[in-house]
């Protein structure tokens, strides 16, 4: 029987509970989403007492399921202040579901402000232990102690510097199975929650845990060799399919090519230099180097797609894993700089510091759009993460709080940003359905909340116009399908098999049925996705949050960006359709 660990960081207690009954058929994001919206204030200050610090494994997170390693992070976003989740791969998900635990809730404040404590979770419940020399340390450092202390192969979830500063772009990490720190549910600010609940890391070891109860084992069995069978036949998921072979960064040359690759900013569609710094070049530099590099890599055990690498410096030494499609992008072309070895250092720099790779981009753009410096400058944005962010200094404060801020400071006009979170690596102009999703997401700009590029860009799951501004349906359909795979641990790549294979599709949904002994069909993905989505809108408006903020920023509306010379031209009025179930 799964339970939930409750712990308070006000009496340094924890204590397990029986799972409500409300919580009892979600996971990931349908548990942080409903814990959040029935336990948070949605008034309250997102770094006060009264926010919570919800984390959770998906439905089918722990067994035998394909590619289920997702772990849930949500609460209120202190960069947003909209409800919250983001997710991780690497170690935990899986360990915490076998751990017989159903979700995590840290709420509560630390008496002594500055101090901080590392909780332990194993078969036996839960210790805290003083943190006190871990205290400014980066997450490969505190990934390589804990390992030393705890045991190789226990996961590790932390925050680096920026969340102990509580700044509103900090992530929070997770280890992957060769204990590096580039596996992070970054977006939204959720490491400035862990730092101000006084949390710097948790370690989680399932040695002897009790592992997932699947109620029906047999249909089980069943719907996971349907999910498996339509992830290693489509041409996206399959072993050397796109994914596998190029990473997520094969969409830079894509993207690049429909004009939709935001450069310098979002003043442009195209980048001069994708060449260099695409899902191609990083293979063939992988390949050359040798040493560690590879591609095809798994970032948790039993991932099939496996669409990770790990890039080497030129001696063929670890340099960083991941080089993710979106981080690249926003630490290169956003910014101008098109050298995979300095967009490498800048990711190492985020994964260490505790920086969410997109928004850090997104912002670095904007200072150097405002005069901080130059479009290109690689040293220059490295320092400001190494000695700035890192030192908590008055400007690394700045940029470590996110795009909007750093606009405001630097009075730039073309800030990119909804609801406080900058967008990701897809052109809202040129590709329309993103943007209505960017602009109806509950939270903030958001690429993976309803990714209507598969069937606008990539033609999965159908073929959409990407000028056509009538999106509405089209976004809805998939905010709804993504809220309910958030919910059930799989990997929103799954998501292209099942797109475009009915019988993948069965799987997924049948899968999570027969875990908690439900009679799930696909026919019930909608509900459900729009269930969370539901609680996750009551939230925001109790937060005050209504449709003139499911907008995209003003400049888009007026500033025709090259090489197609389109605007945002989808009307306010489709734009609220998103949300009237």
């Amino acid at each position: 029987m799964s339970k939930l660990l409750r712990v308070n960081m006000t009496d340094l207690k924890a204590a397990f509970e029986e799972v409500p009954e409300p919580y009892r058929l979600w996971g990931g994001r349908g548990f942080t989403s409903m814990v959040t919206a029935r336990e948070v204030p949605p008034n309250c200050h997102p770094l006060g007492p009264n926010n919570k610090l919800v984390i959770a494994p998906g439905i089918v997170s722990g067994t035998a399921a394909p590619t289920s390693g997702r772990t849930s992070f949500g609460g209120k976003s202190p960069l947003t202040g909209t409800i919250k989740e983001s997710n991780a791969g690497g170690l935990s998900s899986q360990k915490i579901a076998r751990l017989g635990i159903k979700g995590i809730i840290i709420e509560g404040h630390p008496e002594e402000a500055g101090k901080f404590w590392l909780l332990k979770i194993n078969k036996d419940g839960a210790e805290f232990l003083p943190a006190t020399d871990l205290v400014g340390k980066g997450m490969y450092e505190v990934c390589r102690t804990l390992w030393e202390r705890h045991g190789k192969g226990v996961a590790i979830i932390g925050i680096g510097p920026a969340g102990e500063y509580r700044l509103t772009n900090a992530g929070i990490c997770v280890n992957d199975p060769e204990n590096t720190a580039g596996r992070y549910a970054g977006r939204g600010g959720m490491g400035a929650v862990m730092g101000a609940k006084g949390l710097k890391a948790i370690v989680i070891d399932d040695t002897g845990g009790p592992g997932v109860a699947v109620a029906d084992q047999t249909r089980f069995r069943a719907a996971i060799k349907k999910l498996t069978e339509a992830s290693l036949k489509h041409d996206v998921t399959k072993k050397e399919g796109a994914l596998n072979t190029y990473g997520t960064n094969v969409l830079a040359n894509i993207m690049n090519e429909a004009g939709g690759y935001p450069t310098r900013n979002f003043s442009g569609g195209r980048f001069e230099m994708v060449g260099q710094i695409s899902g191609e070049a990083a293979r063939e530099i992988i390949q050359k180097r040798g040493g560690v590099g590879t591609t095809g890599h798994p970032c948790h055990p039993g991932c099939i797609i496996q669409c990770s690498n790990i890039f080497t410096y030129p001696d063929g030494k670890f340099h960083t894993s991941v080089l993710e499609y979106e981080s690249v992008w926003a630490l290169g072309a956003n910014c101008g700089i098109g050298n995979l070895d300095d967009i490498a250092d800048l990711v190492w720099a985020c994964n260490d510091v505790g920086l969410d790779t997109i928004e850090a981009g997104a912002t670095i753009a904007v200072a150097m759009e405002g005069g901080l410096l130059e479009f290109g400058d690689a040293q220059g944005a490295k320092e400001l993460i190494h000695e700035d962010v890192r030192h908590g200094t008055p400007l690394g404060r700045i940029i470590g709080n996110g795009t909007e801020f750093t606009g405001r400071a630097f009075g730039v006009v073309r800030v990119p940003t909804v609801k406080g979170q900058a967008m990701p690596a897809y052109e809202p102009r040129v590709v329309k359905g993103i943007g209505v999703t960017y602009a109806t997401s509950t939270m903030g700009a958001d690429h993976t909340a309803g990714y209507t590029i598969a069937p606008e860009i990539l033609s999965v799951g159908g073929k959409a116009d990407p000028f056509n501004p009538q999106k509405a349906e089209l976004s809805r359909a998939f905010q709804s399908a993504t809220a309910f795979i958030d919910t059930s641990g799989y990997c929103l790549f799954d998501a292209f098999a099942v797109l475009d294979i009915p019988e993948g599709l069965e799987g997924m949904v049948e899968s999570c049925a027969a875990v908690l002994g439900t009679n799930w069909t696909v026919n019930d993905i909608g509900p459900l996705g729009i269930e969370v989505l539901k609680a996750e809108r009551g939230f925001n408006e109790a937060a005050g949050f209504t449709k003139a903020h499911d907008r995209l920023p003003e400049f888009m509306k007026y500033e025709p960006v090259p090489p197609h010379n389109t605007t945002f031209d989808v009307t306010d009025e489709d734009l609220d359709k998103v949300h009237a179930y």
